[in-house]
């Protein structure tokens, strides 16, 4: 079987590592989220929704001591892919940036090729200055500690984060891409695509999570990516009414899964299923679409690439 890459989500007690597990992967609400109790033990979790997005999360206890000679760390980081590191930017977060730098030079020593990201967590409190204010001296503060240890060359990518809007699932795509080997092939295919369709934004999404695995060249819109979510709930949820035989038999997104909505200025949201798991979802001005024949042919091309690949990455697997 293949060795899953290994996320794992620490920060200091109530940061809001567990909500953030909780909302990304299990759809739970929000506000539902106000009612879990404190994680006090290492919980492990397998994610494999789909072919690419496949990986091992880790919520870790906020009173973790990494100088206990019962924790084996090293066990630990030597098969970590992404260490993400949650800061509540609503709470005092001194002690948070000493405990972040703690872990990110135990683990940096164990293995050189993690990927250190930190999550300001639960802006959705703060103003829009604030945030810029909070993210900017987390960031300064996080990198001089590095630079008085001598370690400079550890690179931290920092994020604006909350469960209460889609920032989580932008921030947590990001990090996903990074563990993806095939992600420059998957870019490629669709800068392709796009250049070859009259099409002006294309993601290509894991259903289940809403994580983007992929996107193409161009900057990637906030707004663009909640309407992409919104667009993929609303057909989840119509075909789980609608698409089910009257015995309940069948899957709600399958081969034949495919949308089209009109938005009132002159743009086409259009989606289309690539994998069981994996969906397609195009940004269209209305007199591109008009050649819907040609858009639909190239991404008949598209998706047999994309089986390609995933058919190479399982005889790699199998090898």
């Amino acid at each position: 079987t293949e060795v899953k890459p290994r996320i794992l989500l620490m920060g200091l007690r109530r940061s809001g590592k567990s909500s953030i597990q909780k909302v990304v992967f299990h759809k739970m609400s929000p506000n539902e989220t106000l009612f879990l109790e404190s994680t006090n033990k290492i919980c492990r979790e397998d994610v494999s929704n789909s072919s690419f997005v496949n990986f091992q999360i880790w919520d870790f206890p906020g009173q973790i001591d990494f100088f206990d000679p019962t924790f084996d760390y090293e066990m630990i980081f030597r098969g970590t892919g992404a260490l993400i590191f949650v800061i509540d930017s609503q709470d005092d977060y001194m002690e948070a940036l000493a405990r972040l730098h703690l872990t990110v030079t135990r683990a940096y020593k164990v293995n050189t090729d993690i990927n250190f990201e930190v999550f300001i967590h639960k802006v959705d409190g703060l103003s829009d200055d604030h945030k810029i204010e909070t993210q900017r001296d987390i960031h300064q503060r996080a990198n001089d500690d590095l630079a008085d240890a001598g370690l400079e060359k550890i690179h931290l990518s920092f994020y604006l984060t909350s469960i209460y809007d889609h920032s989580i699932f932008e921030a947590f795509s990001k990090v996903v891409q990074k563990l993806i080997p095939q992600l420059p092939t998957l870019e490629n295919l669709l800068n392709i695509f796009i250049s070859n369709s009259g099409i002006e934004k294309a993601f290509l999404f894991d259903v289940v999570s809403k994580i983007y695995i992929a996107t193409d060249s161009t900057p990637v819109d906030m707004q663009t990516y909640e309407l992409c979510c919104i667009m993929i709930d609303v057909v989840i949820d119509i075909s789980c009414i609608y698409g089910l035989k009257e015995d309940g038999a069948g899957t709600p997104y399958d081969k034949e899964s495919t949308a089209i909505i009109k938005l009132n200025n002159t743009t086409v949201l259009y989606l289309k299923e690539v994998t069981k798991f994996l969906a397609l979802v195009c940004f269209v001005r209305e007199e591109s679409f008009e050649r819907k024949g040609l858009i639909d042919y190239n991404f008949h091309c598209f998706r047999k690439a994309i089986h390609e690949v995933f058919e190479v990455r399982m005889k790699v697997v199998k090898s």
